[in-house]
């Protein structure tokens, strides 16, 4: 594709020996080491190089002292890139930093909820929240995503605290609409409840569709907020840590700061992180849209294999992100028998629906080469064609 023509994305680079999750370690969730693996959302593309030359510039300076993230190099860059990606002016003075989203997300919920408190998210739902919630001894109450009855029931319970919003959504990719948004800002000030937008995969939403950031509506409905965010997810370097985020309520956000310098110790934050931020930010946009593209290109090309293989199943890529969220349930396969097959025969290790709360769905990863995509997509049409044949 002509936007991807500057960048390699073709070539494979072998992430073997790294100590890479993904790669290195597969067997800790399937049980079996050596398979290909289509699984955590990171992706196999070196990050823009851009990045890399910030990177390597700051590394040359040799001292690796003890630094701050309250400084315009770090807060304008943010401020820029949702000035020009999204039309959304910040007030810089909101931002907080933290480790990951997952960090800020616990610690928001420390603030804002008690131990057995209702936690509202969407289903299926990112493992990763469920851990979070259920480990802090909150309730998670979960409603189909696009449901809006349900979502304002699960709000009006006196023991709803937070609404838990992923934007755009993972596993499944759904991009809200603004006035679904400015909708559920409304219900949740009426109700009472406090929002967290998750929106780490905010920037790879693909052509047709457009990211809202909670920023931008959230005076809709007044009340508590946060957004959570980072470039690691779209510039692919989660590895250097690092998070930042923007609380609406100054004291909310003052309190945010003192329990991570003090009760959490994080007074300073990775250097690295900071560094690979500001370059995404301010030189990265080229290199995303290009990766964007291609990915797109991925996602197109497992529509297209699996509808030629499996009519019945309609598969159309998501609104959003390199995870192909894949409904199953039209070819009524076993998901244990199906599983079985991708791991002892295929030698492929892919996401069950389940470890998202739903059964007859597979999560695939499409961010890496081509001929990776491939190799997948005709790993699973041939395991999907297995396990409907030893059925009859």
């Amino acid at each position: 594709m002509q936007e991807s023509a500057r960048y390699d994305f073709d070539t494979v680079v072998d992430r073997r020996g790294t100590w890479c999750v993904q790669w290195d370690g597969v067997a800790d969730r399937f049980g079996v080491d050596g398979l290909l693996p289509f699984t955590i959302s990171d992706m196999d593309f070196e990050t823009a190089p851009e990045v890399l030359t910030a990177l390597r510039t700051r590394l040359d300076h040799g001292v690796l002292g003890y630094t701050s993230w309250q400084h315009d190099d770090f807060r304008s860059a943010i401020a820029h890139w949702y000035g020009t990606r999204y039309g959304t002016e910040l007030d810089t003075g909101r931002l907080v930093y933290a480790p990951s989203v997952l960090s800020q997300l616990s610690q928001l919920l420390q603030m804002w909820t008690a131990q057995g408190d209702g936690v509202v998210v969407h289903t299926p739902t990112y493992d990763g929240f469920r851990k979070a919630i259920t480990g802090l001894g909150r309730e998670l109450r979960g409603v189909p995503v696009g449901d809006t009855e349900a979502l304002e029931r699960e709000l009006a319970r006196p023991d709803a605290k937070v609404l838990v919003l992923c934007s755009p959504h993972n596993p499944t990719g759904r991009v809200w609409t603004e006035p679904e948004l400015v909708e559920t800002a409304a219900l949740a000030a009426r109700h009472g409840v406090a929002v967290i937008s998750d929106e780490i995969h905010a920037d790879f939403v693909h052509e047709g569709h457009r990211h809202v950031p909670w920023a931008r509506v959230a005076g809709a409905g007044g009340g508590r907020w946060a957004v959570i965010s980072s470039a690691s997810k779209s510039f692919n370097f989660p590895a250097l840590t690092g998070s930042y985020g923007i609380i609406g309520d100054p004291v909310d956000r003052t309190e945010f700061l003192r329990r991570m310098e003090t009760a959490e110790g994080l007074a300073s934050p990775a250097v690295l992180s900071l560094t690979a931020h500001i370059a995404a930010y301010r030189e990265g946009g080229e290199w995303l849209d290009a990766v964007r593209a291609y990915v797109s290109d991925n996602l197109a090309l497992v529509a297209e294999r699996l509808n030629t293989a499996f009519p019945e199943l309609s598969w159309e890529p998501p609104q959003a992100g390199y995870l192909a969220w894949i409904d199953l349930r039209p070819l009524g396969v076993d998901d244990e028998a199906l599983q079985r097959v991708l791991i002892e025969r295929e030698k492929v290790a892919i996401m069950p629906g389940a470890v998202y709360g739903a059964e007859g769905f597979l999560r695939l990863n499409v961010g890496c080469p081509r001929s990776k995509v491939e190799a997948g997509v005709e790993a699973l049409i041939r395991a999907l064609g297995a396990v409907r044949a030893s059925r009859g």
